[in-house]
This record gives C-alpha cells, sequence and structure tokens, in this order.
C-alpha cells in the first residue's frame, strides 16, 4: 500500500506562500473563529475564496466565482472491526441477534491466516482512505487463548498495515476483551502490559457478564498505572436490567481517570426512563466520557422479533448531546457475521444516522460527529477548517452538505485544484 504521490503533494503544497481557492463552501460547525475566518454566511456554510498562507488554510475572502466545491477536513473512523470485515461472503445463512453473530464470527476466525487478514484489513483500511479518512480506531477480539499477554495474530498485522499507511492515517488498535477477564487483577495486568508495550488503547466488552463491575474497576486501575486510553462495548443489546455505562461513568468519576474513554453503542439507554437517562448523560458529560453510536450494526441486531422489528437500536444520541456529552458516530461492523452489508464510510454512516436518529437538517451541524468531535473521543486533537494543514482538507465537487450525504461524492485533496501544489 503506497501513498507516496499524496505525500509528494503535500510536501510541496507546504512550500507555497500564498494560493487561491475559489468558489468554496465552508460548513460554519467546522470553523473554529468563523469572525476571524471571513466568509459570507449563506445557510450553514461560509462562501467564498479560500486563502492559504504557508501550506494553511487562512481566510475565506469575498468570492470571485459563485461556490462549486465545498471544503472539508479530514474524516475521523472512531469504531471499525478491520479484523472481522468482508468475511460475510464465505459465511451461509448467517441472521440474527448479537449471540448468533458472535458464534458465526467466531467459527470463521479458527479459518483465519496471516495473508487472509491482512488482506482483508487492507482492504477496509484502503476504503477508509477512499472515504477521506485521517485517522481511524479498530477494535481487535484479544483473549481467546490462555495467555493475556499474547497479541492475537490480527494485532501486529494491523500494526504492520498502519506503518504502511502512516503518511495517510493514524490508525489506533483497541484491544477486545470481555470485562469479566478483566476481573482477575492478574489477566487485567498482563493484557494492559502488552498492550501499552505496543502502542494500543484498552477496550472491553461489557454487557451482562458476573464480575463486571471488578473488572472495570480493575481495567481503570491499570489504565491508570499504564497511561492507557479506554474503549468499551458497552449494553449492546435491549434486554432489560442492562447497566453497564453507568458502572463506567461512576468508575471514571470515582478514580477521576485522566485519559479519554470512548463508549460504544449503549443501546440498552432506550430501556431507561428520562430520569434515568439524565442521570446517567451527567455523569458522561462530568467524566468526559464520548458515546459512540453505531447505527448499521444496531439496526440490523437489535430488536429482533418474529416480524419487523419496532425499535431503533440506537442509543439516546439527542439526549445524551443536550446533556453535554460528545456524541460521535461510527461504521462498526462492515460485512462480516455482525452486520452483512455496510460501508467504510463516515458520511454512509451520518447519512443513515439522520434517518434513524431524526437528526434534522442543517445537516451540518451533524458533521463533528465524524470530524472534530470523533478525534476528541479518540484523544486526538479536532481539526477545523480554520488553520488546517492543506493535507489535513479535502474537496466534495458538490454545493452542501446535504449534495455529500445524498449522493456519497468521493472526496479529493485540495493540490488538485492548486496550480503548482503537486510535483
Amino acid at each position: 500500500m503506497s501513498h507516496a504521490p499524496g505525500a509528494q503533494s503535500r510536501l510541496s503544497a507546504s512550500r507555497l506562500t500564498e494560493a487561491r481557492l475559489p468558489g468554496v463552501a465552508v460548513p460554519a460547525a467546522l470553523v473554529a473563529a468563523a469572525d476571524r475566518f471571513g466568509g459570507q454566511p449563506q445557510g450553514e456554510h461560509l462562501v467564498g475564496d479560500l486563502v492559504l498562507r504557508n501550506g494553511r488554510a487562512e481566510r475565506l475572502e469575498a468570492a470571485t466565482v459563485p461556490p462549486r466545491r465545498l471544503v472539508l477536513p479530514k474524516l475521523t473512523e472512531p469504531h471499525v472491526h478491520l479484523d472481522k470485515c468482508h468475511t460475510i461472503y464465505r459465511m451461509d445463512g448467517v441472521g440474527g441477534g448479537l449471540e448468533d453473530a458472535i458464534s458465526a464470527q467466531a467459527l470463521d476466525r479458527e479459518t483465519w491466516t496471516a495473508d487472509d487478514i491482512r488482506a482483508r484489513a487492507g482492504r477496509g483500511l484502503g476504503e477508509l482512505l477512499a472515504a477521506g479518512c485521517s485517522a481511524v480506531r479498530s477494535h481487535v477480539d484479544w483473549g481467546s487463548g490462555r495467555d493475556p499477554a499474547q497479541a492475537p495474530l490480527a494485532w501486529d498485522i494491523l500494526r504492520e498495515l498502519a506503518q504502511d499507511a502512516s503518511d495517510a492515517v493514524i490508525v489506533q488498535r483497541a484491544a477486545l476483551t470481555g470485562a469479566d477477564r478483566m476481573a482477575d487483577i492478574g489477566y487485567a495486568r498482563a493484557c494492559a502490559a502488552r498492550v501499552a508495550q505496543s502502542g494500543g488503547v484498552l477496550g472491553s466488552f461489557v454487557l451482562n457478564q458476573p464480575g463486571r463491575k471488578e473488572g472495570i474497576a480493575n481495567i481503570f486501575r491499570v489504565a491508570e498505572d499504564m497511561g492507557l486510553a479506554l474503549d468499551f462495548h458497552v449494553d449492546e443489546g435491549l434486554a432489560p436490567g442492562l447497566d453497564g455505562l453507568e458502572m463506567i461513568a461512576d468508575a471514571a468519576l470515582a478514580t477521576r481517570f485522566g485519559g479519554p474513554v470512548l463508549c460504544g453503542h449503549a443501546c440498552s439507554l432506550m430501556n431507561r426512563s428520562d430520569k434515568d437517562v439524565r442521570r446517567i448523560a451527567e455523569k458522561l458529560a462530568r467524566a468526559e466520557i464520548s458515546v459512540v453510536a453505531l447505527p448499521t450494526t444496531n439496526l440490523y441486531l437489535q430488536g429482533r422479533n418474529n416480524g419487523t422489528p419496532d425499535r431503533r437500536g440506537l442509543t439516546r444520541i439527542h439526549e445524551l448531546a443536550a446533556a453535554g456529552v460528545n456524541v460521535v458516530l461510527g461504521a462498526d461492523n462492515v460485512r462480516d457475521a455482525f452486520c452483512p452489508l455496510g460501508s467504510h464510510d463516515p458520511l454512509a454512516t451520518l447519512s443513515l444516522a439522520v434517518l434513524a436518529g431524526h437528526l434534522d437538517p442543517p445537516f451540518g451541524d451533524h458533521l463533528p460527529m465524524i470530524t472534530t468531535g470523533a478525534r476528541r473521543a479518540l484523544g486526538l486533537a479536532p481539526v477545523t477548517v480554520d488553520g488546517a494543514a492543506i493535507g489535513d482538507l479535502q474537496l466534495f465537487d458538490a454545493l452542501s452538505v446535504t449534495d455529500i450525504l445524498g449522493s456519497r461524492s468521493a472526496p479529493r485533496p485540495l493540490t488538485d485544484d492548486l496550480p503548482g501544489a503537486s510535483v
């Protein structure tokens, strides 16, 4: 996987003293200082000619031509499973809920080889790059063997793929092990030490396991000791009584944990009363825990009955956001036992979330869920258009956010339209 041409373009563009990109629209939600950035307000956008100085977007000046291009920062994918993706083609008749998917995927995993994982995960990463992503977090199943310090085969293969693509994308790996196993402090320390040694994120699956509360406490303890970020698959279901999300918030507050924490799924909030949701959301906001909604997989797996589902498999996006929680969006599973469809494209995820979660216009207001907010959820500094390096921005041949959500426009680098910026 080579990205040398893109790297050369960015290096050449960075040498530009000043350049102008005429006729662009920038979503106002992705501008940190609109009063200094300039541009003419036009609906949810600021329009004008984009002035670039010393390789960075400096300001918008009065448009010399009508806007015909949309400028966005690169996208962020906070939750995928590159170790599992693109396996559905070899599964016969897979369907059903979460437990069925876990069983089917475990059976397929027995056939995995290094070449198989490399080909599938490499394909998935290539799709994320083509969609315009510059930061990705992929979970890797961990703990199928007895030795908690033994990394699975996919762990090192993803590291190799990340190194090969390091000029174009940040790839974070999150080890995904059961909260019940982490209840053993010896196991938790050994697992966390191996994850820390390889620059990973400590993750855990929290559902209704016995010992999950002790497991969560150990996870925070070892993560604090080793300086690890945390990522939880939590309450991925609509059964009554799931309580992992509040346990995680309580543990974060009790330990005053300083690292970033991201919680995925949290579907069971749909079962809770408004009073409960407000209480839990307030704790999440106070602990600065981000929540990633995963509409594709959760719509497919959750709320199953003998007929047409009548419940959405989503978390409480609106209520969490209203309480000040950083809510973001992820693709989750792509064409595997957990979701036979899906795509590695944050814009497609946002488009589905708009429909499933009633995220009403202006659609630009939701872009932070796959850009600035998503980066913050991964512990990365947000990138807004104003002040961004040319290589951190991209162009869409579209007039509005509505256009790119409805048409799946492909992004391209700013250097395509900057004379003298490429080699």
